[in-house]
């Protein structure tokens, strides 16, 4: 059920829950700076020794929150991670703060000054929101999200940019706000949600509320049909470090454009909210490559290409380059090209599928260390390093897959290491 709230409503009414209102406490303050560093391991001799100064409802929360603030690491990094609060599905649904950053920079850019974050979960989008500058109203139906929420701005000294409310995001008024970002929830009580009308709120309400302002950002799970997407709305898929985060709908003065498609590949030397470098591929409207003979080098585009269907472009950037199979998404070419869009591996080997085979070529090469990866194959990796065994100094990959339609493993290693025989 949703909790309705009319007009503005103050931060002060969000009711503090137990066990958030402990924690903040100068006393429960003191006692998470204590546990920064804890080992889980020890937990229980940790928290019988705590409860002789503390009270229970204290240890146990801060226990519980310690905890919460190691996962998060990952995520926002030991700096902010270390100060924050977070709650169990805060923790799991939040947006990577690089990519919550590279977002923000993007509204920023296009003229943003004032946003409605709307299902903002623990508040990490509108943390990024806000140090890019943005005045920020967040928005979520639950009392503990939108406390954690206030808690954290507070705790990052962002307070007087994030106002909060704890209402139905449906029956907010954001005719004040330069743009909306909407996150809807795609987790149920049984786990991940695949019909986006039956996300929380639907996407198609989703899709209105980012057309009644002049800017708008909908965030949105990265395997979508493309069909899903409004012709009014441009497309962007993200990755971080190689693994595909999300997928974003951009409306609003003309950049991007309407119908653009692109992917944009993130990259960083750690986590946190710090600036991450970043490469941008956009659609051309190519038609799809040609298939091929497997050249000296394959390519395996990052998953946001592929998900963006962007897999001609990184083609298009290779003299000769097609695809090994007309359904698989690895291009081949003869030369090597470094590409920021796609991983070159060297091919020393094209044989037909078979274990037996591989194992017999493993040992002879004397190659312990294999990387297996998969694309159009039935086969586990796990099931192949099981069988083969591999042993000896050396290392290699193996890709298991089609070429032309013929199940295929396909034998090399990342481009410019060296022989690896």
């Amino acid at each position: 059920m949703y909790l309705a709230q009319n007009g503005r409503v103050n931060d002060a009414a969000i009711p503090l829950p137990e066990p958030l209102a402990t924690l903040l406490s100068p006393e429960g303050r003191a006692l998470l700076d204590e546990l920064r560093d804890y080992d889980p391991a020890r937990e229980l001799a940790l928290a019988t020794r705590l409860r002789r100064d503390h009270p229970a409802d204290r240890v146990s929360a801060a226990l519980g929150q310690a905890r919460l603030r190691q996962r998060a690491v990952a995520k926002f990094g030991a700096v902010d991670a270390y100060r924050m609060f977070f709650t169990p599905n805060g923790v799991e649904q939040a947006t990577r703060a690089p990519v919550a950053a590279h977002r923000a920079a993007r509204l920023a850019a296009l003229g943003v000054r004032s946003a409605a974050d709307l299902c903002s979960g623990i508040g990490g989008d509108a943390i990024a929101l806000a140090r890019a500058g943005i005045r920020v109203l967040a928005v979520d139906r639950d009392p503990l999200t939108a406390a954690t929420v206030r808690a954290n701005a507070d705790a990052l000294g962002l307070g007087e940019l994030v106002e909060v409310r704890c209402a139905d995001v449906t029956e907010v008024d954001v005719s004040a706000y330069d743009a909306v970002f909407t996150d809807p929830a795609r987790r149920g009580g049984r786990g991940r949600i695949f019909d986006p009308e039956a996300y929380s709120p639907p996407l198609s309400w989703a899709i209105e509320a980012a057309r009644s302002r002049p800017v708008a950002a909908l965030k949105i799970a990265p395997g979508i049909p493309h069909e899903l997407i409004p012709g009014d709305f441009a497309a962007e898929w993200i990755s971080y470090e190689g693994e595909v985060k999300e997928a974003v709908l951009w409306r609003g003065t003309g950049d991007p454009a309407p119908g653009r498609v692109a992917a944009t590949l993130l990259s960083g030397a750690g986590t946190g909210s710090g600036p991450s470098a970043s490469y941008t591929l956009v659609g051309r409207g190519l038609p799809d490559p040609q298939v091929r003979p497997v050249g000296r080098y394959l390519y395996e585009p990052d998953g946001a290409v592929i998900r963006a269907h962007l897999v001609a472009e990184v083609a298009a950037e290779l003299a000769g380059g097609g695809l090994i199979d007309a359904t698989i998404a690895y291009v081949t070419a003869d030369e090597l090209r470094p590409l920021p869009s796609a991983t070159a591996y060297e091919i020393t080997d094209v044989l037909p599928f078979g274990l037996k085979k591989l194992k017999a070529l493993l040992r002879e090469r004397g190659v312990g260390s294999l990387t297996v990866k998969k694309r159009g194959s039935a086969v586990e990796p796990e099931e192949v390093r099981r069988k083969v065994k591999p042993q000896g100094p050396n290392a290699a990959t193996v890709f298991l897959t089609r070429v032309d339609g013929a199940p295929s493993m396909l034998i090399g290693r990342p481009a410019g290491t060296g022989s690896g025989r």
